[in-house]
């Protein structure tokens, strides 16, 4: 702009057109315009609170007058109705928490690939990871770095998968596979020509990038993320299979379960579930991290 003549900053396009509201109601049909003070004025209406102007509502709907408090900083997302993740929810299968931290918590998955498939959740409502406030990806972070170094322990390798896409709270599926099952590499040619097979294009995202830095908030998306820390992401379009995650993992290549890809073919008695629950968290708590804090 500094460059730029000051003729050519004021220069109206070429399809301007005259301010319509310069004349309304009596002056209009008169012919008379209004004088420029009061159509100033009027330009702020929505602006200008101070006592000239009237007692003018607000953005809030409350009167200038009437909002002795000074603007609350902005509340966390909130669920359009009943959510079944949000911790404070009713909704909530609290049996199946198995660890809780500052802002995200540890469920077993409802229906999981194996007995110890679980789910890193944000407390608040968050649609997906692009969603996530810094502090939360921290800890969602903190809780990856976890578990790989538990079910490292245990003989397993975890894979990370998140489907934003026809879902309301951000679940992260951590899978655990067992070491003797399959490489990394084999899990990753995997979900590559099981994608191709089904026409998803699954794209390599470069070492050190973010999905944050990829996808926009709203945006559907599938990403996928292996213990070496490689993620695979496809950009969500049009439709795509639900199950695409589980049915990869369950596939012969990989668990070798494949009458389990539908998470409803999996469910046990509420009995099983806190046994499972109360087994993980036994196992899981010389790795927990929250003890510390």
């Amino acid at each position: 702009m500094k460059l730029m003549d000051a003729a050519e900053l004021v220069k109206q396009p070429p399809d301007v057109t005259e301010n319509p509201y310069r004349k309304s109601g009596k002056e209009a049909s008169m012919g008379k315009q209004i004088p420029a003070p009061e159509e100033e004025a009027a330009c702020q209406f929505f602006f200008d609170l101070n006592e000239k102007q009237g007692r003018k509502r607000s953005s809030t709907g409350r009167d200038s007058k009437s909002s002795p408090h000074p603007k609350q900083p902005r509340k966390p997302p909130q669920p359009p109705g009943p959510c079944w993740f949000c911790l404070a929810s009713p909704e909530v299968e609290k049996h199946l928490v198995v660890n809780i931290g500052t802002h995200c918590y540890l469920a077993l998955a409802k229906g999981g690939l194996s007995d110890d498939h679980v789910l890193v959740l944000p407390i608040g409502h968050y649609q997906s990871v692009v969603e996530l406030s810094a502090e939360v990806v921290e800890e969602v972070e903190k809780y990856k770095a976890t578990l790989r170094r538990f079910f490292k322990s245990r003989g397993k390798r975890c894979v990370l998968f998140e489907r934003n896409y026809k879902s309301h709270h951000l679940q992260l599926q951590v899978i655990p596979v067992p070491l003797s099952c399959c490489s990394t590499d084999d899990i990753k040619d995997a979900f590559i020509t099981q994608a191709e097979q089904q026409q998803i294009e699954l794209l390599e995202i470069p070492e050190h990038a973010d999905v944050k830095q990829i996808a926009q908030p709203g945006a559907a998306y599938f990403y996928v993320e292996l213990d070496t820390g490689e993620k695979l992401f496809h950009r969500i379009k049009k439709n795509f299979p639900l199950q695409f995650g589980r049915e990869v993992l369950a596939s012969e290549a990989i668990l070798n379960i494949p009458d389990k890809s539908d998470w409803r073919h999996c469910q046990v008695s509420k009995e099983e579930e806190e046994m499972l629950a109360r087994r993980f968290r036994k196992d899981f708590e010389p790795f927990d991290f929250t003890l510390d804090d």
